[in-house]
């Protein structure tokens, strides 16, 4: 067999066995939103492309505008020509041809009548034997009346015959610890928690997803993944934009409640968990859950000497381009003092973590996008280069990028060439577009795939969701108690308050600032 040959077999040999979903109908509530528009149709439409989405499928679009099925099939085509990055006009075609509508208010017991007899007609139709998943792509304040209503009218009934029925509901899953409890009681009165998959996002970056294979699937980086060898953690989630026309939502949200108690701990959870027994959903999600149960609560003089908020005023980008503070922008009070930068310490309470701070931080207007886990080992000792022209020796650090490139580079010392013993740190880069390819990704791909096979590890789960406010409540007490002194305190397009370079330096520590 020729060397090109070989290499193609060995490559077909470790590829995963990819199976398409099953026959299902995809209901949007919100189907004439911005988030169906860039980011739901774009997805289904890279399955479907990936010969990942069953033939047997149809997409029934709900909302209160004043469409039709004709109507929003050419919302889909349109939706998909703007954004569907070079779309097959075949395969744009037939995912319209599989597109039906349905109209009405959300609270209308009249709307999910005739939502179920469009379903009825799709089933025979389509032959989607009866396997529904209805994503909630609408105002929080709906999620609940919709779910009641699915009750009701017995659409979120899982048949006898084995057809299945599944949620899913975007963020933000409640405002605090009550009201995210309030939530969940209302959903677990119509659906099992088998049924409801919480969606975040995050966890459809590849990047994420190969935390689990980097950690557990690499026998050189487990044995050293503790308090043993690590100083300390830290997680930046950057973004350049400010409130982009959400300043009314913004403003009653800010970045603690909008990033926090979903996005972050996520991220935390992956990088810190214990080795679940299996990759089976409730698995992983057990092991991510003992970890937030294990993050050290604050205290009101904990939260006062270990957060950070800040709010944007006007500054510049990278090009020098003039930039508004956040008082500046559309719908947001001129006298706001909602946070737009939080950063915060952390610590978890169990044996691999015990004395490893977590540093995290997030703000909008930053002088980079950028999102990474950043792994600080600690130092070797110095003895061996005491007599030598060496004045200090750098730590060890590996990042796991997630956005906008994602991959993972390791930074170590190496001898400087010449007579003298001196050191320099060299950096190993991977970056899964140049390894694997840039095939066309929302982030949604791998999050609507999983629901309709039934895989529910990248959502989460009710007692994930609590113990995510758990942690932020009693930051979310104090600043409510004691409002800011001094909003706004970072220029935008700069990295964030001078308070957070403060909350490091006391550690003797700095941030990872990456150049603009």
């Amino acid at each position: 067999m020729a060397t090109a040959q070989v290499m193609e077999a060995n490559a077909n040999a470790n590829m995963p066995h990819t199976k398409s979903t099953g026959p299902c109908v995809m209901i949007i509530f919100g189907a004439a939103g911005d988030l169906t528009k860039r980011k739901l149709l774009p997805s289904i439409y890279n399955l479907l492309q990936q010969n990942l989405l069953s033939r047997e499928f149809a997409i029934v679009g709900v909302s209160r505008d004043d469409f039709n099925t004709e109507k929003f099939r050419k919302h889909v085509s349109d939706s998909l020509q703007q954004f569907g990055a070079g779309a097959d006009p075949e395969l744009i075609e037939w995912l319209a041809n599989h597109s039906y509508y349905v109209q009405g208010e959300f609270d209308n017991p009249d709307l999910y009548n005739r939502l179920g007899e469009q379903l009825a007609q799709v089933d025979k139709q389509h032959n989607t034997h009866g396997n529904y998943f209805f994503y909630l792509a609408i105002a929080p304040q709906f999620f609940a009346m919709a779910v009641e209503q699915l009750g009701r009218s017995g659409l979120s009934s899982q048949e006898r015959n084995g057809s299945w029925r599944r949620v899913i509901i975007e963020k933000p899953f409640g405002r605090d610890l009550e009201s995210a409890r309030a939530l969940n009681h209302a959903v677990k009165k119509v659906l099992d928690e088998e049924q409801i998959y919480r969606i975040d996002h995050y966890l459809g970056k590849e990047t994420v997803q190969n935390i689990l294979v980097f950690r557990f699937g690499n026998g050189l980086f487990e044995p050293i993944w503790n308090r043993n060898h690590i100083d300390h953690i830290q997680i930046t989630v950057a973004e350049t934009v400010g409130v982009e026309g959400r300043g009314g939502y913004y403003d009653t949200s800010g970045t603690l409640r909008d990033m926090v108690p979903n996005h972050i701990m996520q991220l935390i959870t992956l990088t810190a968990m214990e080795p679940p027994i299996s990759f089976a959903a409730d698995a992983v999600r057990d092991e991510q859950a003992k970890v937030l149960r294990a993050i050290h609560p604050m205290t009101a003089e904990d939260v006062i000497h270990n957060s950070v908020r800040g709010q944007y005023g006007p500054g510049a980008n990278s090009k020098g381009e003039r930039l508004p503070g956040y008082r500046q922008e559309a719908s947001v009070d001129p006298g706001s003092r909602t946070e737009t930068f939080v950063a915060l310490k952390l610590g978890v309470d169990n044996w691999r973590w015990a004395g490893v701070p977590i540093y995290l931080r997030t703000g909008k207007r930053m002088a980079r996008r950028h999102t990474e886990i950043a792994i600080q080992f600690k130092r070797a000792p110095f003895v061996l280069f005491r007599d030598t022209d060496v004045e200090h020796l750098p730590s060890n650090q590996l990042v796991i990028n997630v956005q906008p490139e994602e991959g993972i580079a390791l930074r170590f010392g190496a001898k400087v060439p010449g007579p003298l013993v001196q050191i320099g740190p060299v950096d190993m880069n991977f970056n899964y577009g140049d390894y694997f390819g840039a095939a066309p990704q929302t982030g949604y791909e791998v999050l609507l795939y999983d629901c309709m096979i039934g895989d529910a590890t990248l959502f989460q789960r009710a007692d994930m969701v609590e113990a995510g406010w758990s942690i932020v409540d009693p930051v979310l007490d104090v600043w409510k108690a004691l409002p800011p002194r001094e909003f706004p305190n970072y220029g935008a397009g700069s990295w964030g308050p001078r308070e957070a370079e403060e909350l490091l330096a006391r550690d003797g520590r700095h941030w990872r600032n990456l150049n603009a």
